[in-house]
């Protein structure tokens, strides 16, 4: 409508008076002439337009009650008082799905029964609290759920350099199965193709792998975490190095003592977000948006070709999906004028990454303890599979350090670790058999049972590789491998230790020693402790048939 019939029109009802029948009349004359509703005229009047050149106090001023938004059933301090407790009484029988008490049966329950508050018993009087009233007032003083479980502001970060901090996680494929899996268990089914992932925090490249499994796999994600740190096989993507910290969420992984473990032994620190509810209305995991969003780009950008044709073995699909990481990767920086790779390249830390180890060095962190009971023919038997231990430890209570990715068992006694043993056969067959060793406990109940008989009174007689381009090699800076050595493999704890072990491998007490030699042996723990170099020298040296301990 044009603005200077509303003006006239308001210049006409204002000559009328407030209560007036007349003026429906000239307001219903007007709707007509310009052919739209009442509605329509009454909105018209509520809006404020400004002709050009006019002041905002040129325009309509809608006037209101002297008590609007003021209650007048009862002062505005009690009713606001039983609004907090109907508002606690729905916030109590909450339960987690939208169901809750309602407002007629909280008011009900406020009237007839009455609530033991902190500050007393409260009970409304009854008639005075309505429906409508109550829920009017809940909304408008913010005491309704809406307005009660509003989601705190979220906090963004950004780690200062490349590999300061990944984030972890994991999501099912759409693709779900594989036509031809790794391995089937025939009780649980087909395995489900899940998605493992990790983004660096700072430039946000991101390494994906595609395996197997049955739920969230502790020794897949290992796997996992193992191929991001290593060096890659394809020279465009060198994306590698130990983090100093994972972020990930609260799952079973990360709750594994073996994943734990090994983390710890590689020094990275692991980090995960808080809980639903341990911060106040906070959900959960809200800050994992940097490793989510490629989950969603992957689904909708790579795997949506698997309708056009799908993978059918893991070790094809990983193939797929990395050249899919390579375009990822490449594409711009959230913030920065270059793509995530670039960044990673260009924030790496003074230092240099952290290398990882070996593969090999890196099964043997991933070992965890349990107690057993050892059988009586010195045998343990681990998930089926029977290993034969030293015989001196045959009934008694040890501790297994069982490695998730080999086959070798280790097992500590009384501090004291024992193997690594591997699996033996089925039972031996009859007439077969054989004795074991004689330990050095039974040799010692043997001397002192012999030493036993002997007493006598005085006066009396009687143990897939890929093609690499050797002009796309990036050369980044590193730092060496520091290997904990949690299990004493390949340093001896101590010089007792060391000088215990060299006395085992002569077969002679060091004391009777000749000084030349215990004063060379002093000079080789002096220098290292570790076991290949000392072994190694007192092989060399105490080869000669002058210097072997028995030699006159």
């Amino acid at each position: 409508m044009p603005v200077e019939a509303i003006i006239e029109l308001r210049q006409r009802l204002g000559n009328l008076p407030a209560r007036s029948p007349e003026r429906r009349k000239v307001l219903q004359q007007v709707a007509q002439l310009y052919g739209v509703s009442e509605d329509t005229m009454y909105r018209a009047m509520r809006q404020e337009r400004i002709l050009p050149g006019t002041q905002k106090s040129d325009q309509h001023n809608h006037t209101h009650r002297a008590d609007r938004e003021k209650p007048r059933v009862m002062p505005r301090w009690e009713l606001e008082r039983y609004c907090e407790i109907i508002a606690a009484l729905k916030w109590r029988t909450n339960n987690g799905k939208g169901h809750h008490l309602s407002t007629v049966q909280a008011i009900r329950l406020l009237e007839e029964e009455g609530i033991e508050t902190p500050s007393g018993y409260v009970q409304a009087p009854k008639g005075l609290l309505k429906k409508t009233t109550v829920n009017r007032y809940l909304k408008q003083w913010g005491y309704d759920l809406v307005s009660l479980r509003k989601q705190p502001a979220a906090v963004r970060f950004q780690a200062e350099n490349s590999n300061d901090c990944w984030q972890f996680d994991l999501s099912p494929s759409d693709l779900k199965h594989l036509k031809t899996p790794a391995w089937v268990d025939p009780q649980r089914g087909e395995p489900l193709l899940m998605l493992y992932s990790v983004v660096d925090d700072r430039s946000g490249v991101a390494y994906q792998e595609y395996h197997s499994v049955y739920g969230e796999d502790v020794e897949a994600a290992l796997r996992f975490l193992f191929a991001a740190m290593s060096p890659k096989p394809i020279t465009e993507f060198p994306f590698q190095g130990i983090p100093k910290m994972l972020y990930m969420d609260n799952g079973p992984i990360a709750k594994s003592r073996v994943f734990q473990k090994v983390m710890s032994y590689l020094g990275v620190e692991i980090v995960t977000h808080q809980p639903k509810g341990s911060d106040g209305t906070r959900v959960t995991a809200r800050a994992k948006g940097k490793v989510e969003r490629p989950f969603r780009s992957v689904k909708e950008m790579h795997e949506t070709l698997y309708h056009l044709q799908a993978p059918e073995t893991e070790k094809e699909a990983n193939a797929w999906l990395m050249r899919f990481l390579l375009y990822y990767n490449g594409q711009p920086h959230r913030s920065e004028p270059h793509s995530r790779l670039e960044d990673w390249l260009e924030n790496l830390p003074v230092e240099g990454i952290r290398q990882m180890c070996s593969w090999e060095r890196f099964c043997t962190f991933a070992r965890e303890p349990e107690q057993r009971k050892v059988g009586i023919d010195a045998r343990i038997s681990v998930e089926a599979v029977s290993y034969e231990v030293d015989p001196d430890l045959a009934g008694e209570t040890v501790i297994l350090w069982w490695g998730l990715f080999d086959n070798e068992l280790y097992v500590e006694h009384r501090e004291r670790r024992y193997g690594p043993y591997i699996p033996v056969e089925g039972p031996i067959p009859l007439h077969h058999y054989r004795k074991f060793k004689k330990t050095r406990s039974q040799k010692r109940a043997e001397r002192i049972g012999a030493l036993a008989k002997q007493l006598a009174l005085p006066g009396m007689v009687g143990n897939t590789s890929h093609p690499t381009n050797p002009n796309n090699i990036i050369e980044l800076p590193r730092q060496s491998f520091v290997d904990p050595d949690p299990f004493e493999e390949l340093t001896f704890p101590s010089v007792l230790a060391a000088k215990r072990a060299i006395a085992d491998y002569l077969g002679y007490p060091l004391a009777q020693l000749k000084a030349e030699q215990m004063t060379y042996i002093e000079e080789i723990l002096e220098s290292s402790l570790n076991k290949k170099q000392v072994l190694a020298r007192i092989r060399d040296y105490f080869m000669s048939a002058s210097r072997r301990p028995d030699a006159q």
